[in-house]
């Protein structure tokens, strides 16, 4: 096949096998002329919250904002006390987390796993419905509204979250396929009462394989009740794995084809019992996930979590059982945790720069390729900037020397090149994100070779040579 304007990188890794080294062969082919369509990196999203109801992030929002997320995802818990007692609301606190993500730019995908007291006045978490839906269903009604009535419409509002696996999760739900479908089409009629613009959906599996979203999607297609987005959660520290879950959600989806849901992987990170070994590991792991959640075309992701927060166990006492609270704290207080964007102590991690990387990919997706199933790319092409942006990464654990051989330029073009370095000491951005030589890449140049370390990333925002002279007006 002919192609123009056309870049192309031959990798090479080398994989050490006592003193000699034997080369792995790669190519990734980036066609500049081939749109494949918008970019929209802001569909890999973030989620937070679970844990308290503390505005947990709400000294990092311009931190968040520079990410450009579509959607943040939060729990609508019952320590917001929402319904303190019948007839009585409260929302004070919630709205607090709420304006985090608007201010944040993102819209709010809120997930519903209260259990308020009057109309749940037993603690088990195998109790799912509430003692009068008609109140119930006035009470999603009334929150729903209440944004509204903000100006703030239109938001995501999912139905449960793990309520295959009920406390475990983080949710005061276990649900059976039976009671889930008819919990689901009470809540999602107030929500569409509160606000007919709102988008419905769920249910949040800790497993996708769970009945109960086939339970859901066949009873939707069956008795015509809304489901504008399907969502569901994974954490494994293979990219290939989630991919599959993608995959395998589709397959059930195209059994019903009259239905058109979104599709929301709405919870992912790593294995969380299991360490990485490496600080590299996570940051390539996140571009890696990303790019197979676009191959396989997932509509949005919300990576769990934007910060690592200590859980207080008497918050979850009240309806949660002795055993479920203990859980919840022993997990987030006792166990090392990895998945925040931040930790504990506010501190960026190095995945959060993966995220950063990420958001500079924009405009119009153009055509990347690779023969390795370790090393893949992004390009995009953004008319706003007159730039093409370019990150590619190495998701394996032996170096790769990358040689660039460009075809095709119809001009020079300057590549200002940027390393993620998860392993610096300082958190400082310019040393995570280390300032690299510029690159020319001129037509009918000799090929330019690159090395990239095990999980080793980099970012190229390439330009006509002559930029800085337009941009003087000389």
């Amino acid at each position: 096949m002919k192609v123009t304007r056309l870049l192309t990188f031959v990798l090479a890794a080398g994989m050490i096998s006592g003193a000699a080294a034997q080369t792995r062969n790669a190519t990734l082919t980036l066609n500049f002329s081939k749109n494949i369509g918008p970019m929209e990196m802001d569909h890999i999203s973030l989620g937070q919250g679970g844990l308290s109801p503390d505005p947990i992030w709400d000294n990092r929002i311009a931190e968040i904002r520079a990410l450009h997320p579509r959607l943040i995802r939060l729990f609508v818990q019952e320590y917001f006390d929402l319904l303190p007692e019948d007839g009585h609301y409260h929302f004070d606190t919630l709205d607090q987390s709420v304006d985090e993500i608007v201010r944040a730019g993102a819209l709010p995908l809120m997930c519903v796993t209260i259990k308020p007291k009057v109309l749940f006045p037993k603690t088990d978490q195998d109790v799912v419905d509430p003692n009068d839906y008609g109140k119930w269903e006035q009470l999603i009604a009334h929150v729903v509204s209440h944004y509204r009535e903000k100006g703030l419409a239109g938001f995501y509002w999912e139905v449960g979250n793990e309520g295959d696996i009920g406390e475990s999760g983080g949710s005061p739900y276990r649900f059976t396929p039976e009671n889930y479908v008819r919990y689901y089409r009470h809540t999602v009629a107030a929500v569409l009462r509160g606000d007919s613009t709102a988008h419905v959906g769920g249910p949040a599996m800790a497993g996708w394989k769970s009945p109960i979203l086939p339970a859901l999607i066949a009873f939707c297609d069956q008795e015509k009740v809304p489901l504008n987005f399907v969502s569901w959660h994974i954490y494994d520290s293979d990219p290939k794995a989630i991919q599959g879950t993608i995959e395998g959600v589709k397959a059930l989806l195209a059994q019903h084809p009259s239905l058109q849901p979104e599709t929301i992987l709405d919870e992912w990170n790593m294995a969380l019992s299991v360490p990485p070994t490496d600080l590299r590991i996570q940051p390539a792991y996140v571009a890696e996930t990303a790019w197979r959640m676009k191959a396989s075309g997932l509509t949005y992701s919300c990576f769990y979590h934007i910060r690592d927060y200590h859980v207080d166990r008497d918050r979850f006492a009240p309806f949660f059982s002795p055993g479920g609270a203990s859980f919840m704290a022993s997990w987030w207080n006792r166990m090392p945790q990895y998945s925040g964007l931040f930790d504990y102590q506010n501190v960026m991690r190095p995945a959060y720069f993966t995220f950063e990387l990420l958001a500079r990919v924009t405009g119009d997706r153009l055509q990347a390729d690779s023969t390795d199933e370790s090393v893949h790319a992004f390009l995009a092409y953004d008319k706003a900037y007159e730039t093409y942006n370019l990150l590619f990464w190495n998701f394996s654990s032996t170096p790769v020397t990358v040689r660039l051989d460009a075809h095709g330029l119809a001009d020079a073009l300057v590549a200002h090149r940027r390393l993620l370095d998860a392993q610096s000491p300082s958190e400082d951005e310019n040393a995570r994100l280390r300032p690299l030589p510029d690159v020319k890449l001129l037509p009918g140049s000799a090929p330019t070779e690159i090395r990239l370390e095990p999980f080793g990333m980099e970012s190229w925002a390439m330009e006509p040579v002559d930029w800085l002279h337009k941009l003087l007006g000389k």
